[in-house]
């Protein structure tokens, strides 16, 4: 899926999946599907809820998000999670999305929360896998 449609995609869906976010949710999805889903989209979506977490991320930032992480959270999906390898790209594609509209909000901090995470849930990791 390119950016572009990845980003249609995404506002399309926006509103949609605002509904489905909370902090409950995300962390249950997390656990439900961290061995899964994969590193790379573990780590994307911890960097997004970190950001989100900071008080100096507006709130356009923090409305993006929400619609990502609630289609992440969302049990419906445009490729269904349980496919094998590519049930979680689309996922990765609108995290990745959304990463790229708030990337001044990522900041240190929030990446070594997020690694800090992943260290606590998959113990040693190659960080070239979080590329």
């Amino acid at each position: 899926m390119s950016v572009e449609n990845a980003t249609k995609n995404f506002e399309e869906n926006k509103a949609k999946y605002e509904s489905e976010y909370s902090d409950d949710n995300f962390w249950n999805k997390i656990k439900d599907v961290f061995q899964r889903a994969g590193i790379k989209v573990i780590y994307q979506s911890l960097k997004l809820y970190y950001a989100y977490k900071r008080e100096e991320t507006p709130i356009m930032a923090k409305t993006t998000i929400i619609g990502a992480l609630g289609y992440f959270i969302a049990p419906i999906d445009v490729i269904l999670d349980v496919t094998p390898v590519v049930g979680y790209s689309d996922d990765l594609a609108v995290l990745a999305t959304a990463l790229v509209v708030v990337a001044v909000h990522i900041d240190a901090n929030v990446k070594k929360n997020a690694e800090n995470k992943l260290s606590e849930w998959f113990g040693d990791y190659d960080k070239k896998e979080l590329q």
